[in-house]
């Protein structure tokens, strides 16, 4: 089976065709310094640019206890979950009755030492600290030529305890260079350069206080030298940088060009110099941009001039700082209407596009002058050919910039947003920002602070799926600030977790899609080659990002709150979470302590058989006995059976003789000590059905051994 669907920033194909579980593993989409560029310069070593060996899947940050498995073992229980249930052995089992051994999935998980910045129960504690870096930048666009120009002033504020003697830059527009690491590894990744080529940085000038900085070019990294070092406890240093880059023409994914018929489309992302991050579990980040995996960046202050041509409207992160000097007077009257509107308010038509009037009048370029405030970077988009229109929420300025292409479905954009974030408001955490924008252009999904680019024009289903998703990045990782190189599965997971429930604000009925179906994530989990969700996102087989990163931990969190917590518990502790580390950056093992200590559960077994590893669950009805007593009552009991590594409760519907039904629900704890587990009770009558798991909330890999049934087999 092939199922194919928009996963936000990427569209996916998954094969659902698994290795057993095991502690280790393996997880694709349609759609003075000189710079180090010549072999002649500072050394752009030739290791960074040679063909990388493949590196094996490591589960990070810490891996659990391995459990050792009898290789002879896992072959029988491989036997025994593909064999029939009736041609399976009476009373085999993967363990014999008694104690595990100490390294089981029930053990505690190896998680780093509690400390005064990162607390036991997962909140930051009273010495967390992370860096600042503010940006005051003056860029202009070439039309004619694709061509970026900039020139940025840059302020570190060394929060740390530790002096710096260096700061390493992301220039990551140099992946588009033909030696980059990127372009060797970019056929076997999920999200790579393809034939997408471009030149890259141009450093022209790097500076502090009139002097010029020695710096050195690795990929698409560059450390600068400093002559002191950067003093801890919120010292600052300032510096200069100025650099160009031209748009390739076909970037492979998050920004690029589109021609359309009234003019061009530019979403313009990863275009400045940007500092890396400095943080207290892996001190400066310097893996490179290798195209899947995403971004870990700093929070700070933007002060961003842009300048376009004249005919262009634009739309950034941050608030608009000069209306007045870039709309007509006419459009800033609708302006005004719609931060008073729910309803939308188009402030410029589609027959206004071509005219010049709907520009203020004058000659040569305009510039768009935006601040933002305590966001992780800055995106924007540029463009002659767009219509515009907004509304408000709760003081938030929602709107869409779109060609006339993407009409009509473009006209219901701005409600979809504006219904998107309001959803999320009611269910999770406020969205802390002023403005919420959404970009038609050529980018399939991407998401940026206060601005989001969204491809889709057929049809609302896949116009709102890729709205809310990529806006629901708005709270993972714009608002908690995670590690997307290392986990993007807090990010991507998080936020499809939370698009699962989003559906329903639009279409009505019932949370579906993306997080459901135990059924379809069962087959799924069987795939050959699994790898678990912990892989680095750079080292994921191509065609496994969407499930390990996406699917996997979306519905584990369904499962979660649905399934082993309950919708009250698993809020509380869910939105504790956003709650203690908005603005912050939390690391997995903030993560799930914080979950374990509001919701007050030990689940090191769900952390370690859902993420850490690739295994899975099969529940079977192994036995049912029915005995009648004396008084005429009967005595029955149904054993069931644990046949795999995945651990989960059980959840069983009996069907009595008379009709009648009844659910009962079974704790995980019962797999302690066993994986074969005995429930009885007393009834006054025969039991004619037995269903685990009757709703396939489950992913159970073999649903033929859940079904007893009176008469079928002995």
């Amino acid at each position: 089976m092939r199922k194919t669907f928009m996963c936000g920033a990427i569209l996916v194909a998954v094969e659902t065709s698994l290795v057993l579980g095991g502690c280790a593993g393996k997880a694709k989409p349609e759609a003075g310094g000189t710079e180090a560029n010549s072999a002649a310069a500072e050394p752009q070593s030739t290791a960074a640019v040679q063909p990388q060996p493949a590196q094996p899947a490591q589960p990070q940050p810490a891996q659990p206890p391995q459990r050792v498995v009898d290789p002879q073992a896992q072959s029988e229980q491989a036997a025994a979950v593909a064999a029939p249930q009736e041609d399976r052995p009476r009373g085999s089992r993967f363990r014999e009755r008694g104690t595990r051994d100490q390294g089981t999935i029930f053990s505690p998980l190896d998680l780093p030492t509690p400390n005064t910045i990162r607390l036991g129960s997962g909140a930051p504690g009273p010495d967390y600290w992370q860096q600042q870096v503010d940006y005051v930048i003056k860029a202009s666009l070439d039309a004619d030529t694709n061509e970026v120009a900039g020139e940025a002033t840059i302020t570190y504020t060394n929060n740390s305890p530790a002096p710096l003697d260096y700061i390493w830059l992301h220039l990551e527009q140099n992946i588009f260079r033909e030696d980059s690491i990127g372009s060797y590894i970019s056929r076997n990744t999920a999200i790579g350069m393809r034939e997408a080529f471009g030149d890259g940085y141009t450093i022209r000038s790097l500076r502090s206080e009139g002097y010029d900085l020695e710096y050195h070019v690795y990929d698409t990294m560059a450390r600068i030298d400093l002559a002191e070092p950067i003093a801890p406890g919120g010292s600052t240093y300032t510096f200069e940088i100025a650099w160009s880059f031209t748009i390739p023409d076909r970037a492979f994914r998050r920004f690029g060009i589109e021609k359309v018929e009234q003019g061009t489309v530019y979403e313009v992302a990863q275009w400045f110099p940007a500092v890396a991050v400095y943080d207290d579990v892996d001190g400066w980040n310097t893996l490179g941009y290798l195209g899947t995996g995403e971004f870990y960046t700093n929070f700070g202050n933007y002060d961003v001039r842009l300048t376009v041509p004249r005919s262009h409207i634009v739309a950034a992160t941050g608030v608009l700082q000069n209306p007045r000097d870039v709309f007509t007077q006419t459009q800033l009257e609708r302006l005004e209407s719609a931060r008073h509107s729910d309803d939308t308010v188009v402030i410029r038509t589609a027959e206004e596009v071509a005219d010049p009037a709907s520009r203020p009048d004058g000659q040569g370029p305009l510039t768009w002058h935006f601040k933002a405030e305590n966001v992780r970077t800055f995106a924007w988009t540029s463009s002659d050919a767009f219509i515009y229109d907004a509304c408000n929420l709760d003081g938030t300025q929602i709107q869409s910039v779109y060609p006339k292409e993407a009409l009509p479905l473009w006209s219901k954009s701005t409600q979809m947003l504006r219904t998107a974030i309001n959803g999320y408001n009611k269910r999770w955490h406020k969205y802390p920002y002023p403005v919420a924008t959404n970009v038609n252009g050529i980018e399939g999904g991407m998401e940026y602070p206060m601005i989001i680019f969204c491809r889709a024009r057929r049809g609302e289903e896949g116009l709102y799926g890729v709205t809310t998703h990529e806006i629901g990045h708005n709270w993972f990782p714009m608002t908690v600030n995670t590690d997307e190189r290392r986990y993007a599965w807090m990010d991507e997971g998080f936020n499809t977790f939370i698009n699962h429930y989003s559906g329903p604000d639009w279409f009505g009925g019932e949370p579906s899609g993306r997080g459901s179906g135990g059924r379809y994530y069962g087959r799924a989990m069987r795939s050959p080659g699994a790898v678990p969700i912990m892989t680095h996102a750079d080292k994921l087989p191509g065609n496994q990002l969407g499930f390990t990163q996406y699917d996997k931990p979306a519905t584990g969190l369904v499962l979660l709150r649905e399934q082993i917590l309950g919708p009250e518990r698993f809020d509380r502790a869910f939105r504790a979470y956003i709650d203690r580390w908005a603005f912050k950056s939390p690391q997995p093992a903030d993560f799930f302590r914080t979950i374990e200590d509001v919701a007050g559960a030990d689940l090191a077994w769900f952390w370690r058989g859902w993420f850490y590893e690739t295994a899975y669950l099969d529940q079977a009805v192994y036995e049912v006995k029915q005995d009648q007593r004396d008084d005429e009552e009967f005595n029955i009991s149904i054993e069931i059976d644990n046949l795999a590594e995945l651990v989960m409760p059980v959840v069983l519907e009996i069907t009595y003789e008379d009709g009648a039904t009844e659910r009962k629900r079974i704790p995980v704890e019962v797999w302690f000590s066993s994986d074969r587990y005995s429930y009885g009770w007393q009834s006054p009558q025969r039991i004619t059905k037995v269903v685990i798991d009757p709703e396939d909330a489950f992913p159970d890999v073999e649903r033929d051994n859940n079904t007893w049934e009176a008469g079928a087999r002995s």
